[in-house]
């Protein structure tokens, strides 16, 4: 569901682009597990004592370890996140869906051994969860929740996918691409020094044009693989962006 208004216009001409790799957010980007991710903050909410709708109105793009930390300290540890966020996808992988167009975005990647990354909030029995519930592809290099000191919107962990793909941005170095949902994911990878593709899947488009997206999408059924060009390359058309 694209969250925005009526008259949003996803009309832009098709562009193409050459990226040295792409780097993607898990939830909201590859796999939409709203409902999933719901129940486990009501279930957890109840745990804690909290009032889960509160819980919410932050936790999106957040670290659970980050989240926790705000209501009981004592569960903020790596530990007790790995445990209890390696179950989402058993208890509630029913509930989740895979975002339209990424499992052809993600296959065709592999197919052609293109460089690519998922960067998350999430820890490594999660995304490792879905990954495998939803039988996606899964790629050489995963950043999650635990590799980093500073969650998103710090640029820590898109900083550490460039070195997994033994890549640099920046100046008369070379160009990658982020795909995101949120905006503090956006900021992250702005931030890191990447362009980035906003989908609009979770908030409100908005929010994505403040947070710097330089492409706003419906989702990764706009985002095609084009192929690798001649100097390994990957070309990606972005199609159906928004008018801005």
């Amino acid at each position: 569901m694209v969250m925005g208004t009526k008259d949003e216009a996803f009309t832009r001409v098709a562009e193409k682009h050459s990226f040295d790799g792409i780097l993607f957010d898990m939830d909201g980007t590859i796999v939409d597990s709203t409902t999933a991710i719901t129940k486990h903050w009501q279930k957890i909410g109840k745990e804690l004592g909290v009032d889960p709708s509160v819980i919410l109105l932050t936790s999106h793009g957040r670290r659970s370890i980050e989240t926790l930390a705000l209501y009981d300290p004592s569960k903020a540890n790596w530990d007790y996140v790995s445990h209890i966020e390696g179950l989402i996808p058993i208890e509630y992988g029913a509930d989740a869906v895979e975002v339209p167009g990424a499992r052809d975005l993600l296959a065709s990647l592999e197919h052609v051994s293109a460089p690519w990354a998922i960067v998350t909030s999430g820890t490594r029995a999660l995304v490792t969860g879905w990954l495998a519930v939803m039988d996606l592809a899964h790629p050489k290099n995963l950043v999650v929740a635990e590799d980093v000191s500073a969650g998103k919107p710090a640029p820590d962990c898109y900083l550490l996918g460039l070195d997994r793909l033994d890549l640099a941005v920046g100046k008369g170095q070379g160009k990658v691409l982020v795909v995101e949902d949120s905006p503090a994911g956006v900021r992250a990878g702005k931030a890191a020094g990447c362009q980035v593709v906003g989908l609009a899947t979770t908030h409100q488009v908005d929010q994505l044009k403040d947070s710097g997206a330089d492409w706003i999408v419906q989702d990764l059924q706009s985002v095609i693989l084009v192929g690798l060009v001649a100097d390994g390359k990957i070309e990606i058309e972005i199609r159906n962006s928004l008018e801005v």
